[in-house]
């Protein structure tokens, strides 16, 4: 047995129910999910019709895959499919568009499997875990749900140093990165596919359907240039600032600030229920740290 069979043989059981009837356009991004990916949905019973999926070495996530949605959303539409998945070239990550092509990103994708778990008593401590960069939809969507969540700083590292601190079950990022512990140790594209999938399955709705369980909020992100990245937030008057755009949103949006990875810069980012609110308060407070 290679290990091609060996990694179909382990997640062989990792959907709960049958995909038959399901047609699913599969971006495999030239890569590691190229055979892997097709025959694990093929083996649940789904119909796969595989795009990007001729790796030679060099056209790994040239164009395709799940940082470029937008041949996948094309050949949904062509096909007639019921949703299609895009996963990365070392197929870690899985995004989704759904029959009509729109964009279903981790956030919603975590909501979708964070229902299904609940209900299946398989959410651990009824928490999801996952990161600062969530849209607050997600947050208002696991309150709805009476689901709890963890919030972690950016990168998949956090997420699984998280999960496995409170044994919890489900974690992941905006970007696709999800991960079940119970099923791998890090993220998996092809299982968060089987997943998704047969949640659809089991409730005989649409991906679009599932997804409108979180309305993501509207977002402004500035970028505003800082003498010093690291100290600017902490300084009172944007202490003061972004305490009255917290107070003004009431729990219906929210605000971020993050120093850049590699530049002087601070990010404003504000999430609320209208962009022209969003854009308004970011610029309260990008003027006020822009001042300091």
């Amino acid at each position: 047995m290679d290990a091609l069979d060996r990694y179909l043989h382990h997640v062989e059981n990792a959907g709960t129910h049958p995909l038959s009837g399901v047609t699913v356009v599969v971006d495999c991004a030239h890569g590691a999910a190229s055979d892997a990916a097709p025959l694990a949905y093929r083996a649940a019973g789904a119909h796969v019709v595989d795009i990007n999926a001729d790796p030679d070495g060099l056209n790994i996530n040239d164009g395709c895959g799940s940082t470029h949605l937008g041949p996948l959303q094309e050949a949904v539409r062509a096909h007639g499919a019921h949703l299609g998945l895009a996963h990365d070239g070392d197929a870690d990550r899985c995004l989704a568009v759904d029959a009509d092509g729109n964009v279903i990103d981790g956030d919603a994708i975590m909501v979708v499997l964070a229902a299904a778990m609940a209900e299946a008593g398989e959410l651990t401590a009824n928490t999801l875990v996952t990161t600062v960069m969530s849209n607050q939809g997600l947050h208002i969507a696991m309150r709805a749900a009476g689901i709890d969540v963890k919030v972690t700083g950016v990168g998949d590292r956090y997420v699984l140093e998280e999960l496995r601190a409170g044994q919890f079950a489900l974690g992941g990022e905006q970007s696709g990165h999800i991960v079940l512990p119970s099923l791998a140790t890090t993220g998996d594209g092809i299982v968060t596919g089987l997943r998704l999938m047969s949640r659809m399955a089991q409730t005989g709705k649409s991906l679009a359907e599932l997804a409108s369980a979180m309305r993501s909020l509207p977002q402004t992100l500035i970028n505003v240039p800082v003498s010093n990245k690291h100290t600017v937030a902490q300084a009172p008057e944007v202490l003061a600032a972004v305490a009255a755009v917290e107070s003004e949103l009431a729990g219906n949006g929210r605000i971020l600030l993050r120093p850049s990875g590699t530049e002087q810069l601070v990010r404003v980012m504000v999430e609320a229920d209208e962009q022209s609110t969003a854009q308004r308060l970011a610029e309260r407070v990008a003027q006020v740290v822009g001042a300091v």
